[in-house]
């Protein structure tokens, strides 16, 4: 038997909401991944890619992700990885460099055997680059074998508009038959059987959008035989979701009234508004959230777009951050973006900003590959940037995953296994004919139905020594 923890989409180095708080909480859910893994002493750690948020992650966020990596080194459990597309690079790509150090193995057409379970690899591709794909994979001698990948693969997602990858063509066109594709990209988790292949998303370890409700977490996958998903959750930072339809006479006082029925201390307060009440300040909501305590506050008033016509999300608390976002969007070059925040950070004088930008220019100049436009990627499916004012920076819509009244507990296993035809539940106990059952082990491999929980150039060719980046 082989038993991993699959883990995706943990987006070390996201400054959400530009705060550093919110930036460390993304590095503190991967760490708890990673400890849980150790104590459980799983065989593997199976990340499907977006290790980091962007593919020009800080000092900081390199080092903290090698102190975390060390830990799983320590104790002898390897790190198998693919490339995702938020931190893809058209060379050699930070994941070569862990690689480099020891820390970890980029899975791609060899196998990587452990136990008795063959693990390939396949990077986010774009799709204009998907047609030319083959999906050779070399033989191997173990008793089963998963693929690793990261992309929106159908059926497995929603319809985001002909961004989808279509895993069962994958399946058959691949030259070694798979027990499990294990999935990263999509935020939600689900586990669905494929043509006869199980394949999952874990889901993301930290919420990356308000649209992120449900709780954070990754799978444990058993290969024995079948193959068996189980799901935990993973204790992040409480967010306080109010939504508010004012009737006719309510206004700001409703809206503080409902805050008060929440622990607001540390945590992000998003606020939507709709009906017919009065007009309220988006900015005065905010700043009761944070004044009570809240980390963040971020306040949408759906009448006001309604109103004007326009599809448009800007928190007052936070005007700088709709630049940001649309700036995101015109997928500028990493030089090209380097260049606009030196003309707009407030810590370079306005008299020294030719200098600065002369003098940044000289550095990118020996970095050609920083002139290159934004790598390609699927940008109208991603799921991390919401409203920042939310977050940063492509710009694409999310997914709302639906609320849940028994969300999985940190440290809680939850497993079930579904007949055909199921209805969607958030329990965790077995779901049969649209009830739930208590006292469900695992999700079997033998059920022929689904169980649902709730990108830029990556050829990368090649692996890098250390020297290229120290």
């Amino acid at each position: 038997m082989t038993r991993v923890l699959h883990t995706a989409d943990t987006h070390l180095g996201y400054r959400q909401y530009h705060s550093p708080e919110r930036q460390a909480d993304f590095l503190d859910a991967f760490r708890r991944v990673i400890e849980d893994a150790v104590n459980d002493g799983v065989e593997a750690v199976v990340h499907a890619g977006d290790l980091f948020h962007d593919r020009r992650p800080g000092l900081s966020d390199l080092l903290g992700t090698r102190d975390v990596l060390e830990t799983l080194s320590e104790a002898d459990i390897p790190f198998l990885a693919v490339v995702g597309n938020h931190e893809a690079k058209r060379s050699a790509q930070w994941l070569d460099l862990f690689e480099a150090m020891g820390l970890a193995t980029r899975l791609g057409e060899e196998p990587n055997v452990v136990g008795d379970t063959a693990f390939y690899g396949l990077d986010f591709v774009p799709r204009s680059r998907r047609e030319d794909l083959e999906y050779g994979f070399a033989p191997h001698d173990a008793t089963h074998a998963a693929l690793v990948s990261h992309g929106r693969f159908e059926p497995l997602v929603p319809d985001y508009g002909n961004v989808e990858w279509d895993l069962e063509a994958v399946l058959e066109s691949a030259s070694v038959g798979f027990d499990a594709v294990l999935l990263g990209d999509e935020h939600a988790p689900t586990t669905q059987k494929v043509a006869g292949t199980w394949a999952s998303y874990p889901g993301s370890t930290e919420r990356a959008s308000a649209g992120e409700r449900d709780e954070r977490g990754y799978n444990l996958v058993e290969f024995d035989g079948d193959v068996r998903f189980s799901r935990r959750g993973v204790e992040t930072r409480p967010f306080v979701f109010v939504d508010l339809d004012l009737a006719e006479g309510e206004g700001i006082d409703r809206v503080h009234d409902r805050l008060r029925e929440h622990d607001l201390e540390e945590a992000v307060v998003h606020v939507s508004l709709e009906g017919d009440g009065e007009a309220v300040q988006p900015a005065r909501i905010e700043s009761f959230a944070t004044d009570d305590g809240a980390l963040v506050a971020r306040v949408k008033d759906r009448r006001e777009l309604e109103d004007a016509g326009v599809d448009l999300d800007v928190s007052f608390g936070d005007p700088d951050a709709a630049v940001e976002e649309r700036i995101g969007e015109l997928g500028l070059s990493d030089a090209a973006r380097e260049i606009d925040g030196t003309i707009r950070a407030s810590s370079v004088a306005d008299s020294n900003v030719a200098d600065e930008i002369e003098r940044r220019i000289g550095a990118l100049i020996e970095d050609p590959d920083a002139f290159d436009p934004a790598p390609e990627s699927d940008d109208t499916n991603k799921d991390e940037t919401d409203e920042e004012s939310d977050d940063a920076t492509d710009g694409q819509p999310t997914v709302a995953e639906p609320d849940s009244d028994d969300p999985v507990s940190p440290g809680e296993e939850s497993a079930v296994e579904l007949p055909e035809n199921p209805e969607i539940t958030e329990d965790s106990g077995t779901v049969e004919n649209g009830e739930t059952v208590e006292g469900a082990e695992t999700t079997d491999s033998t059920n022929e139905t689904a169980e649902t929980t709730p990108n830029s150039d990556a050829d990368g060719e090649g692996q890098a020594s250390m020297e290229d980046y120290l």
